[in-house]
């Protein structure tokens, strides 16, 4: 007998979903039945990217995707898309915090710019969206935030993202106790190295040195990270909350 995940009937908001890992978490919550709205920044590309794939899902099933633009890192612009998504829907069932930036560089070179804003939207961008989410989103519901490797290894000239996702992990325990009373799930994930286009960047050199501390011999796809978001929010794990899960591989630097 086959186990189905059947999201129909859900919204589904996916924060940062105009491209990479965020894009595939928005087709795969479709492909399981939910309504999806794809948060984007606002600027010219994001908005056709993510207009492009509303357009997508919406031709495999009718008014079924929109779109929102909003800079998580600023409240007011969140809190308009929440009010907009609850004029819209009526509610929210899941909240998919992806949205994050990296600006790399080590402590003693890292201005106090690039420390804000890897701060204000990797980790402030998350506290808004889940603030303001809360105060629409129905009883059974549940939200799953990108952590990341980084927050357990440390990686070197990445404080400013490793301290923003630490926080983040941390920020979904306590909110798993908060939101417990209103039987909404909090968890955090923890991505190894995924197949995007952020990661074609890194040096062939140092990809073949990462593979080193990865046993499966290969680094993620989005697909594979998208999976597990989508178990976390249906019923299959009904009883898993405040936890970090990590997909990486097994990775073990």
């Amino acid at each position: 007998m086959s186990i189905a995940i059947d999201l129909r009937g859900k919204i589904a908001l996916i924060t940062g979903a105009s491209q990479g890992i965020g894009a595939q978490v928005a087709r795969t919550f479709h492909r399981a039945g939910a309504s999806v709205v794809i948060n984007h920044l606002g600027t010219p590309r994001t908005t056709a990217d993510a207009q492009a794939i509303a357009d997508e899902l919406n031709l495999i099933r009718t008014d079924s995707s929109s779109i929102a633009a909003a800079d998580v890192a600023d409240p007011e612009q969140v809190r308009t898309m929440i009010a907009e998504v609850q004029a819209r829907h009526g509610g929210l069932d899941y909240l998919v915090n992806n949205a994050a930036i990296i600006k790399d560089r080590t402590i003693s070179k890292m201005s106090y710019e690039e420390w804000d804003a890897v701060i204000d939207v990797n980790l402030s961008g998350v506290f808004y969206c889940c603030k303001h989410a809360l105060e629409i989103m129905r009883e059974g519901g549940a939200i799953v935030s990108f952590g990341s490797i980084a927050a357990i290894q440390g990686f070197f000239g990445q404080a400013n993202y490793a301290a923003a996702k630490s926080g983040v992990q941390a920020m979904m325990r306590v909110l798993s106790r908060e939101a417990a009373r209103k039987n909404i799930r909090a968890n955090a994930i923890a991505p190894g190295v995924i197949d995007t286009s952020m990661a074609a960047t890194i040096p062939e050199a140092v990809r073949a040195e990462m593979l080193k501390n990865v046993p499966l011999n290969r680094f993620g796809t989005t697909e594979e990270v998208a999976s597990v978001v989508l178990f976390l929010c249906s019923p299959l794990a009904s009883y898993v909350t405040g936890q970090t899960i990590e997909i990486n591989g097994g990775w073990r630097g």
